[in-house]
């Protein structure tokens, strides 16, 4: 799509009479790689990246009239918008990429990126809807504001209607309303030469020791959480609830993530580094997705004492850094494997030097991991992609696993674009977690 995007600029940039500038806002991490690819793609289009200091930023800023794209964060759009609306600038178009980002509409970021000037607007994002349609609302309140009304109007109109009475009649409304402004980009569709994909799912069951860890914790935890809830009510719960279920996956993910004087195994390490072994040797480069960046460090003196190579990336590798990283990954075939954290690697990130993927722990949400998958599955791959999801038996992450399912199910085909989604949880899906 970023590819698309920049052509598509540079087509339509010579047909202005006067030029403008078309302006990119990401996340901090992908500013680099939209210069790099916009620099790869359309070498005739001047790119300028606003970042630095303070002082640098504003000289950037007053001449980002003399580029054609220009390329900020989130970040530091919120920080600098009051320098743009001294310029009084008028974009050619802006780009709010992985536009996830603005589903909060109270958030600085979604303030700060509509009081831009442009004429066109776009939003480039492989999860319109992550869990609730208040996030859909908030992007169209951006490309096209007052479209779907305010929303409190949007709220009685068509989320409570859809999500809680799942209303036929209403959920085609609205998908009348937002489907000739969405264009969906399915790879199998637009890229008929792609690999194919497998996908597997590991189950591993817990030794003795680690297994009675987690039934202790399970029972605690739902004495706890029962009587949290009839003394403050589930609402306020939550913050409790959500510290209950870390704990279990944690102890599935390895006991030693919180437990400091456990000195025996995980089944779930276990079978990684086994699978890991076994590929590498078989000449497979590995993607391996966590949540929990605490873990990489065990993962880490595994692959260590089988003298297997790697590279990390999590929150907090530098911008530049993950570029050089990507970048050596994809040519040097001796290092087999990438552990990135899941929330700072999930997005953004072109790995097709990869060809397997394995997510070490399940996410909450689906298509949080799906975008984390694409990271190997994407354009320029020409091999296979295997995908192994590591799923611990009778424990929260195989109910997890369920539930991602359910929900997927239930509202598979809700919108045109037939993204996936999760809605928020209920308190019944909750509780059944710790059954």
């Amino acid at each position: 799509m970023l590819s698309v995007i920049v052509d598509y600029v540079q087509n339509t940039q010579h047909t202005e009479q006067k030029k403008k500038a078309s302006l990119v806002v990401s996340p901090s991490s992908l500013t680099l790689n939209w210069q790099n690819e916009a620099q790869k793609f359309t070498k005739g289009l001047k790119t300028l990246v606003i970042r630095g200091s303070l002082s640098e930023r504003k000289r950037k800023i007053q001449e980002m009239g003399n580029y054609d794209i220009v390329i900020t964060s989130y970040d530091l759009l919120k920080r600098d918008i009051e320098l743009y609306l001294e310029k009084d600038y008028q974009f050619r178009y802006i780009i709010a990429d992985e536009a996830q980002y603005l589903k909060n509409s109270n958030t600085q970021n979604a303030k700060a990126i509509k009081k831009i000037k442009a004429d066109t607007r776009y939003a480039l994002t492989g999860t319109p809807i992550e869990n609730s349609l208040s996030e859909l609302w908030s992007i169209f309140d951006f490309i096209m504001p007052g479209y779907l009304f305010n929303y409190k109007k949007f709220k009685t109109m068509y989320e409570i209607p859809i999500v809680r009475d799942e209303n036929q009649d209403v959920m085609a409304k609205l998908r009348m309303l937002i489907e000739p402004f969405i264009l969906r980009r399915n790879k199998k569709e637009v890229l008929t030469e792609l690999p194919d994909k497998t996908i597997t799912i590991l189950n591993n069951e817990m030794e003795e020791e680690q297994r009675n860890i987690y039934l202790r914790y399970l029972a605690e935890a739902k004495q706890e959480i029962a009587d949290e809830i009839e003394l403050n009510g589930f609402e306020k719960s939550q913050m409790q609830i959500l510290a209950a279920l870390t704990r279990l996956r944690q102890i599935c993910c390895h006991p030693s993530l919180f437990i400091e004087d456990y000195k025996n195994g995980s089944s779930k390490l276990e079978q990684c580094i086994e699978v890991i072994d076994e590929a590498t040797n078989s000449g497979h480069k590995i993607l391996l997705f966590s949540g929990y960046t605490s873990m990489f460090e065990i993962i880490e003196k595994e692959l260590q004492q089988k003298n297997i190579s790697y590279f990390k990336l999590t929150g907090s590798t530098k911008v530049d850094e993950r570029i050089e990283l990507v970048e050596e990954f994809n040519k040097n075939p001796d290092i087999k494997v990438f552990l990135i954290s899941l929330k700072a690697g999930g997005t953004g990130l072109n790995l097709t030097g990869a060809d397997m993927v394995i997510h070490y722990d399940p996410w909450w949400n689906l298509s949080t991991e799906n975008q984390a998958t694409d990271r190997a599955y994407r354009i320029g791959q020409k091999n296979n992609v295997q995908v192994y999801k590591l799923i611990t038996k009778n424990s929260i992450e195989e109910k997890i696993y369920e539930l991602q399912q359910k929900k997927a199910e239930l509202v598979d085909n809700m919108l045109s674009t037939k993204t996936s989604f999760i809605n928020k949880f209920s308190k019944e899906d909750i509780l059944n977690l710790f059954g």
